[in-house]
């Protein structure tokens, strides 16, 4: 059984990894419902760099303590702006994204898959929080809503770029404009939920130990191409496909793919060197 240790925590986020390389990352504001105030913006930002730096992380789950995974941006926010309202949301703060946006895109750009294990609550910035995984995980209860017209705004924490794919146009467009509440049984016909769970952290941490077994090279090669798809030319993926096999094939871990697959045996793969 994997063993767990703590390599981040405060009193927002707190992360767990596990000698298999799965990371688990919890959002820790039970009482707000890990609504999004301005300590939870930074902590999460500060998690996913801490991630990306971490030797021997292979895959992250994301789940909420407490009833919500998390119910979108805290309403105190609207009166107490976390920069004081100095900086415009145009600003670039973290390459193409501002800080808003950053929290929920930087779960796609990590080197490696994530996981959303989502139940409770899951609104607005949360919805959008969770969009950012690879892969999510809902319980069948769960609220959903798009909820910014709720309020007179539009969706901006990166939900239109990571929607891409995932949801039908038409749909989309209902919800935004309707931000009606949906379940998390509806979400997976939606588009918004990969699978529907009674208990989603079990089936995340699950998928993740799968994953977390797999030639981590072949992983994160996976995940640049899945990224790559949606946005890049079919000449451009064609020989992004012929670049990343070729810096993959006959390596230590991908020989090691094949012998430990053929002799039935967990692999054991060299970690990927982080910066």
């Amino acid at each position: 059984m994997s063993q767990a240790q703590t390599i981040s925590t405060n009193d927002r986020v707190t992360i767990e990894l596990a000698d298999n390389g799965v990371a688990h990352v919890r959002f820790v504001r039970p009482e707000k419902m890990n609504a999004l105030d301005a300590e939870m913006f930074d902590s999460m930002i500060e998690a996913a760099q801490t991630l990306a730096s971490t030797q021997g992380v292979r895959v992250v789950v994301l789940s909420g303590e407490g009833r919500a995974f998390c119910a979108g941006i805290d309403l105190s926010n609207f009166t107490n702006s976390s920069d004081g309202g100095e900086r415009r949301l145009e600003t670039r703060t973290h390459g193409n994204t501002n800080k808003f946006q950053e929290v929920a895109f930087q779960w796609r750009r990590l080197g490696v898959p994530v996981i959303a294990a989502v139940h409770g609550v899951c609104f607005g910035g949360g919805l959008q929080i969770a969009s950012g995984a690879d892969i999510r995980i809902v319980h069948p209860e769960t609220r959903m809503s798009v909820m910014e017209m709720k309020w007179g705004l539009v969706p901006d924490m990166a939900g239109y770029a990571l929607w891409r794919g995932l949801v039908r146009d038409d749909v989309l467009r209902e919800l935004v404009y309707t931000n009606r509440e949906f379940s998390g049984a509806e979400a997976q016909t939606l588009g918004f939920a990969t699978y529907v769970e009674k208990d989603p952290l079990a089936r995340a941490m699950e998928i993740a130990e799968v994953i977390a077994g797999k030639n981590p090279d072949a992983i994160r090669a996976a995940k640049r191409l899945q990224d790559a798809m949606h946005d890049r030319q079919t000449d451009e993926i064609l020989m992004m496909e012929s670049v990343e096999q070729d810096s993959i094939s006959r390596t230590k871990n991908q020989i090691e793919a094949v012998m430990s697959s053929m002799q039935k045996r967990p692999g054991k793969f060299d970690e990927v060197e982080v910066a």
